[in-house]
C-alpha cells in the first residue's frame, strides 16, 4: 500500500450500510411520489425542506389563501407559474379544474417529480426560460430563496417575463420599499405562515387589488 493510499479516508461497514438504507429509502419515496403524480394525486407527493437551498413550505392556511387568489385570478382555464414556490404549486393544482394549467419552476431538481409541470430554474440565470412562455401567465407567484435586493432583483426579472400583468410576492418585511420599486407590489394585509418559524417578519405583496390577500 502507497502512502498516497494509506491517507484516502474509508467508511466503515456500519456506516455504509446506513448509506445504503438511506439512498434505498430516498429510492422509495421517489418511486411512490411518481406513482402519485402519475395518479394525479399530488397531495400524496411529500418533499423534505432542504435548508441549504434555503426552502421553508408554507402552512396549508397560507398555501390555500395563495392558491385561492391565484385560481381567482386565472379562472378555470388560465395559467399559473409557481416560482421557487413549491408549496403553493401542490396547493394550487390539487385544487385547480382540469382545463388550468400550473407551472412548478425550481432550482430543486426533486421537484421534476411533477413531470411536465417541472421547469428547472436558476434565479442567477433569471431568462432561461421557453421564449414562448414571455407575458404567457395570468398570475405569478414568486417567493425569492434569499431575502437579499440581488436575488429579489433577479427574480422580478423573471416574474415580469412571465406574467401577462399580475404578481403575488411573497417575501420578508424588509423588502417592502423593493417590492414595490421593482414590480408595483404593495402590501398585502394577509400575513403568510411557515410550518417552520421564520426569524424574518414575512409578508405578501401584489401590483393588483388582491381577492383573498387582504382582510375586509
Amino acid at each position: 500500500m502507497s502512502e498516497s493510499d494509506e491517507d484516502t479516508p474509508t467508511l466503515s461497514a456500519d456506516t455504509l450500510a446506513a448509506l445504503q438504507m438511506f439512498y434505498s429509502e430516498q429510492s422509495l419515496q421517489h418511486q411512490k411520489a411518481q406513482v402519485a403524480y402519475e395518479l394525479g394525486n399530488v397531495t400524496n407527493i411529500n418533499i423534505q425542506e432542504d435548508w441549504q437551498l434555503s426552502q421553508f413550505w408554507y402552512t396549508e392556511n397560507t398555501a390555500t389563501r395563495l392558491a385561492q387568489e391565484a385560481l381567482a385570478v386565472a379562472r378555470p382555464d388560465g395559467r399559473i407559474a409557481c416560482l421557487s414556490s413549491p408549496t403553493a404549486y401542490k396547493t394550487i393544482k390539487s385544487l385547480c379544474p382540469e382545463g388550468c394549467l400550473v407551472k412548478c419552476l425550481e432550482y430543486d431538481t426533486r421537484f421534476s417529480i411533477y413531470g411536465d409541470d417541472f421547469q428547472f430554474f436558476d434565479y442567477k440565470d433569471p431568462l432561461n426560460l421557453p421564449l414562448e412562455w414571455k407575458h404567457s401567465f395570468d398570475v405569478v407567484i414568486v417567493d425569492p430563496p434569499f431575502l437579499s435586493e440581488e436575488c429579489l432583483c433577479r427574480m422580478a426579472v423573471t416574474a415580469k417575463f412571465l406574467t401577462k400583468d399580475k404578481i403575488i410576492l411573497c417575501t420578508g418585511m424588509v423588502m417592502e420599499a423593493m417590492a414595490e420599486k421593482l414590480l408595483g407590489a404593495k402590501l398585502c394585509t394577509f400575513i403568510p405562515r411557515h410550518t417552520n418559524q421564520l426569524q424574518n417578519e414575512f409578508r405578501c405583496y401584489t401590483n393588483y387589488d388582491a381577492i383573498h390577500l387582504n382582510d375586509t
